[in-house]
């Protein structure tokens, strides 16, 4: 979504506001903009449609110096995608800029008040909105920071705001309600921004806002008000990030080298939450011993790529532990009114922990008699791990492409451990557990030998790149990664790509299938081995073309009509998810590179999707 940055220093904080701009792009825009306070004390602003690329071109053309300042990338929920619309946003009289992260769901009555007090408006967002409210509340009002509390009092939906005025230069006035804000501390200079990794250069000290606080930064100082407007003292945290862990080194683009980075990230989930043979509970926090001995069903919500992670965590709490498992895409559980069971865990999965439906859903369900939350996440200091009783980091590290990979891999992980510890409250014996970890140990060394695939599958992209259409199968828990392989593709090739069930085939998808549309499979050597292969020549049999990823035993041949890419040798059940899900990615990469598409910035999506 969208990305803020902010900065109180004495020396001219432009570059830094680009830098920082730059190591958000991840996060998906459309447009760029910076506004500063200069050394006569007005405001200069100069935004661009485009990349950020674009508005270093035009503060080429239009310098800006100054040592207060903000920059924003936008992501348009409210209006078009254009200059005009790009943050930062000025109130009438240019007195104030903002940029804001977030929507305002009242905006519209708001701005009618404000039309009739004689407020003229220059673009269609809620944001504008904002400031001119800002600028109205500003009356009578001591400093910035008691306008902006008075404002957000009159805010209903989610925001991030940072706000600076030349009524109180050399401050920054940020508040934060339901969108991430994180404040950087310098030395004789003090930073905000959407993102720890925006200001990985220059610091790593950290304060994380908490819901409805409002803060003041000045050059020397940081003073936090609560929603309350009490003065209140945020914890300082170090991060344990470093400044390059963002770069793409030898890659050339942040998905493939985040593709080659799930080996370490998946033993890094795996670290420390084993010991002699067995998950030990109190990774996933001190209550986790009793809550898991009570649990008699998971509902687990999620969102795009983090629920076809739910979906496969179904199949194994099921399989493994056999009480019952839902499974919802957020935005539809949180309007489905729906029954909650006796002694109902209640987990949700989220890469960037901000998700907004996700975070909703975990709200609703707090209030919803659920037995207790659990947050399964990469980012530690996000509002879904604050806001979870129960909390089990993925520690994938960052992941700047906006196609999930090694986050959807260390998710899998992680709730692997969830079903195994689960299971031992529901009849699985130390010998099969220990069997099960054993399984999950030998993972990271399993998928280093599937990226041993790469090459391969770079020559096998060429079959696809003048495709315009893919249908990819699989059955039982591979039926989750076939949809997940789909989104790759769609993601970042924009091929159309779609994803059944293999048994389905012959309820209607049969009828999509000719000689131009390739269909890709998952054949693990497992009990659904042999009807998955009935179901492929029902392709064959009508002039499909088949590309099947398959065990070593499974006994299937590449012929005229048919490619079989073998998998490693003695992939076994826990391990089918996470080892068949690398070679769909390599192929969605590959065949973007080949059509010449954004692959870390794909069109039209955003990395953390924080509105609703």
């Amino acid at each position: 979504m969208c990305g803020i940055v902010g900065v109180v220093a004495e020396r001219n904080a432009v570059p830094i506001l680009l830098e920082g701009l730059r190591r958000l792009e991840y996060r998906g825009y459309d447009s760029a903009g910076v506004a500063l306070l200069g050394t006569d004390g007005k405001i200069s602003r100069v935004r661009a449609h485009g990349k950020v690329a674009r508005l270093e071109e035009a503060l080429e053309a239009t310098p800006c110096v100054g040592g207060t300042g903000i920059a924003h990338t936008r992501w348009a929920t409210h209006g078009a995608p254009s200059e005009r619309n790009a943050h930062p946003h000025v109130s009438q009289g240019d007195t104030l800029a903002l940029v804001h992260n977030g929507i305002i769901e009242n905006y519209e009555i708001l701005r009618d008040e404000l039309v009739d007090l004689g407020y003229a408006f220059t673009s269609e967002t809620d944001t504008e909105v904002v400031a001119n409210r800002i600028h109205y509340r500003s009356k009578g009002a001591d400093d910035l920071l008691t306008a902006v509390q008075r404002t957000v009092k009159e805010l209903d939906g989610a925001y991030a705001l940072a706000v600076i005025s030349q009524t109180d230069p050399e401050t920054i006035i940020v508040a934060r309600q339901g969108a991430p804000v994180v404040l950087g501390l310098g030395i004789g200079e003090n930073f905000v921004a959407s993102d720890v990794s925006a200001l990985l250069p220059v610091t790593r000290k950290f304060i994380f806002l908490e819901e409805g606080d409002v803060a003041r930064i000045n050059r020397e100082s940081i003073t936090v008000f609560d929603a309350q407007g009490s003065q209140v003292e945020r914890p300082v945290r170090e991060s344990e990030l470093s400044n390059d862990a963002v770069e793409r080194g030898q890659f050339r683009h942040y998905m493939l080298k985040e593709i080659y980075e799930q080996p370490l990230a998946v033993a890094n989930t795996l670290s420390e939450r084993i010991s002699h043979s067995r998950v030990l509970e109190a990774a996933f926090g001190q209550d986790a011993a009793r809550v898991f001995a009570r649990v008699k069903s998971v509902d687990i919500i999620a969102c795009g790529t983090s629920y076809h992670a739910a979906m496969v965590a179904r199949y194994l709490i099921e399989e493994l532990c056999r009480i019952p498992c839902r499974v919802d895409i957020a935005s539809e559980y949180r309007y489905r009114n729906p029954v909650v069971s006796p002694d109902s865990l209640f987990v949700t999965i989220s890469q960037s922990g901000e998700t907004a439906d996700t975070l909703a859903a975990l709200r609703l369900a707090k209030e919803g008699g659920y037995l207790s939350t659990l947050s399964i996440c990469n980012v530690p200091e996000s509002s879904l791990v604050r806001e979870s009783e129960l909390v089990l980091m993925t520690r994938a590290g960052p992941e700047i492409g906006v196609a999930s990979t090694k986050a959807f891999t260390t998710q899998l992980a992680a709730l692997s451990l969830l079903a195994l510890v689960l299971a031992r409250h529901h009849g699985a014996t130390p010998e099969q557990e220990a069997g099960w970890v054993r399984q999950l140990q030998a993972m990271p060394a399993l998928i280093e030998k599937a990226l041993e695939l790469d090459a391969t599958i770079r020559i096998l992209a060429e079959r696809f790149a003048d495709k315009k259409h893919a249908l990819f199968l699989g059955r039982g828990i591979q039926y989750p990664i076939a949809l997940e392989g789909a989104l790759k593709l769609k993601e970042i090739s924009y091929i159309h790509a779609e994803a059944y069930p293999a048994g389905e085939l012959k309820h209607g998808p049969l009828a999509l299938v000719d000689d131009d549309m390739p269909v890709i499979a998952v054949a693990p050597n497992n009990a659904l081995l042999e009807k998955l292969k009935s179901n492929l020549q029902e392709v064959r049999a009508r002039g499909g073309e088949l590309f099947v990823f398959a065990d070593p035993a499974s006994g299937m041949k590449s012929e005229p009509g048919v490619t079989v890419i073998e998998m490693p040798n003695h992939i076994e059940h826990l391990q089918e998810s996470v080892l068949y899900t690398i070679p769909l990615q390599l192929l969605s990469y590959h065949v973007a590179v080949l059509k010449g598409t954004d692959v870390d910035q794909p069109r039209n999506l955003a990395k953390s999707v924080t509105v609703e």
